[in-house]
């Protein structure tokens, strides 16, 4: 047995991504599939951080309450405070969305805006390895401090009134080589942005936070997945039914 969190993690990862093909090949996934379920019971409670170093070999650094830390901290929030009172304005383009979750995208964009406007900071969306800008997945935005080199990722989560308590996923990090992001040694900090829904047929957005992931606990979910394609394969269909209601034209 294993009980370093840390080592566990690695053992993961060395399973997920050798382990399977082995067994692939053999043709027996019954080792795999024994060692991820016993490994989601041990992997509830680990820190992130501990992750991101088995999985990338990059350390999440803490933001301290030293000098330099306090002056970067609060630069960063000076650009965090420009992007609400933009995205709270009558001219949002945040206003136009539907459903919160189309606001991510609005909100990203405007943070790498501002971030760029404080002086000494460059802020742009993350690469991979190959230099490839990659939208989806952890983390999204790469902020870095030219003077000191000092390198923050920065996650934003927009989160309901009142939902701070709730028990849904709301974090997720997929390790995978090649579409890696995590490149540096850095700060991982994530953007909570609290709202209460649409006010007169606008969101409004209340206030932020920086949470600093240096001891952020995460758990392990293991899961096999199918889209719709793999699902609804003409072969596997063993009945449907006889007639088949078409939508009438209006």
């Amino acid at each position: 047995m294993i009980y370093s969190p840390w080592l566990r993690a690695r053992a993961l990862l060395l399973v997920a991504s050798v382990g399977f093909c082995q067994c692939a090949i053999a043709g027996d996934l019954t080792p795999l599939v024994s060692t991820l379920m016993r490994d989601e019971e041990d992997l509830a409670h680990v820190r992130f951080a501990d992750v991101v170093h088995g999985a990338t070999g990059k350390k999440i650094l803490p933001l301290t309450t030293n000098a330099a830390d306090a002056l970067f901290a609060q630069k960063i929030g000076r650009g965090l405070d420009a992007v609400l009172a933009k995205l709270n304005a009558k001219d949002s383009a945040a206003h136009q969305k539907r459903r919160i979750n189309e606001v991510s995208g609005v909100f990203e964009e405007a943070i790498k805006t501002e971030l760029n406007r404080i002086e000494g900071f460059t802020c742009d969306f993350t690469r991979t390895a190959s230099g490839t800008y990659q939208r989806s997945g952890y983390p999204d935005l790469k902020l870095t401090d030219k003077a000191s080199g000092r390198v923050a990722y920065l996650d934003p989560k927009l989160f309901d009134r009142g939902s701070r308590a709730s028990p849904f996923r709301t974090f997720y990090f997929e390790p995978k080589r090649n579409t890696n992001k995590i490149l540096e040694d850095a700060h991982h900090l994530i953007i909570g942005v609290e709202h209460v829904g649409k006010v007169d047929g606008a969101w409004r957005f209340t206030n932020w936070e920086l949470i600093d992931l240096t001891q952020f606990h995460v758990k392990l979910k293991a899961e096999f997945q199918a889209s719709n394609r793999e699902l609804y394969r003409p072969e596997a269909i063993v009945a449907s039914s006889t007639n088949t209601t078409k939508a009438q034209k209006p």
